[in-house]
């Protein structure tokens, strides 16, 4: 999860100062800049899950090193679950939180046109895209380890359209 964090710092960082930079009047690039934003994130966050598989990789060897039998006691495929749950799980925070924060005020989800099933359709998109992280995170853990280059390029191409899904609502 602190992996994921630091991508999405990262991330911030880049849209804000590339929002700063620009012309604020003009919608069309606060639009674009936008969905550039998303993009990065997505590639950060990637990269980020790339280095946290060097990272565990390392760690697998030390723990081999130190083990009696010479082995890991913890599998490549249960570090991919964990990690892809735990970027998952970040993520649906950070997501559960902004529906949460457009909740405070006054009104009723709804008495203006809104679907009134505002919350529940984001509490199912958040739980799929946990599901979707902690997919990614296996996959992209074992296309690392029998370095299958074509799935990894499909987690990115998949995640980079899931987030670019997004810039298609209103």
């Amino acid at each position: 999860a602190f992996f994921w964090l630091v991508s999405l710092l990262l991330a911030s960082l880049i849209w804000f100062v590339s929002v700063h930079l620009s012309d604020r009047e003009d919608a069309k690039l606060q639009y674009g800049l936008l969905v550039f934003g998303a993009a990065v994130s997505v590639l950060l966050q990637e990269a980020f899950r790339f280095a946290y598989f060097k990272l565990l990789k390392k760690a697998d060897e030390g723990l081999a090193t130190i083990s009696e039998d010479g082995r890991s006691p913890i599998s490549l495929r249960q570090m991919a679950y964990v990690s892809g749950l735990s970027f998952g799980i970040i993520s649906g925070v950070f997501s559960v939180i902004n529906i949460l924060a457009d909740s405070i005020g006054p009104g009723v989800v709804g008495i203006h046109g809104d679907s009134p099933y505002y919350f529940i359709t984001s509490a199912f998109l958040t739980m799929a895209l946990v599901l979707l992280h902690t997919f990614w995170g296996v996959i992209f853990f074992d296309a690392c380890e029998k370095r299958r280059y074509w799935c990894l390029g499909l987690v990115v191409a998949s995640h980079l359209l899931t987030s670019g899904l997004v810039s298609l609502s209103p």
